[in-house]
């Protein structure tokens, strides 16, 4: 059975989406969730489930790169097979990811290539959508490599954007769908039904 460690940020509900699918159809073991910073809901719910939690706070490393140095020692020695980012709001430097070269996927709540890339996170993506006068938004499951939300995408799912929405309407509608997109792709990737050839990505 696939090993893999879930990376967040914030409060963790769509690693929580991906905790409460696994309890239902066991496709993985969760070893770890990495956590950017001490206080955060997702450690929360680390505990509740017996998962172990590492905290990887920049304040801590003046180095970048001896942050990810570190993690990934402590992912390697774990026999981690996949890393999941559900709200991980640090940019990964290129080292970090050729180490787990199309190990790592990631969701964001829009539909890429819309509504991505630098500064694109949280309510930001959702005030853009509505902005910019989009009838359409949604959330992406992709491939991490080295450009901000630019890797080879794997799902999508398309969400209504309707009149008189707010950036949290919004956004509260696109999370459920995430919470249904991101546990679906972990289970197809841990049960090798996920083929990336290039920026071609197949499920079965």
């Amino acid at each position: 059975m696939k090993r893999i460690a879930v990376f967040a940020s914030g409060g963790g509900t769509d690693f929580q989406s991906v905790i409460d699918a696994n309890e239902k159809h066991k496709f993985c073991e969760i070893v770890y969730l990495i956590a950017s910073k001490d206080g955060i809901g997702a450690i929360d719910r680390a505990k509740k489930h017996g998962i172990n939690t590492a905290v990887f706070a920049k304040k801590d490393y003046p180095d970048i790169e001896k942050l990810y140095a570190e993690l990934t020692y402590l992912l390697n020695i774990n026999r981690v097979d996949y890393i999941v980012l559900a709200g991980w709001l640090k940019i990964m430097p290129e080292s970090f990811i050729k180490a787990f070269e199309d190990r790592i996927i990631n969701i964001h709540p829009s539909l890429i290539p819309a509504f991505c890339g630098a500064g694109m996170y949280g309510l930001n993506v959702h005030k853009a959508v509505l902005e910019y006068g989009a009838k359409v938004s949604g959330c992406t499951v992709h491939f991490v490599n080295e450009i901000p939300d630019g890797g080879a995408i794997i799902a999508q799912t398309a969400v209504e954007v309707k009149n008189g929405d707010t950036p949290e309407s919004l956004q509260s509608r696109i999370l459920e769908k995430e919470h249904e997109l991101l546990p679906y792709c972990v289970k197809k990737l841990c049960e090798g039904k996920i083929k990336k050839n290039g920026r071609t990505v197949t499920v079965s």
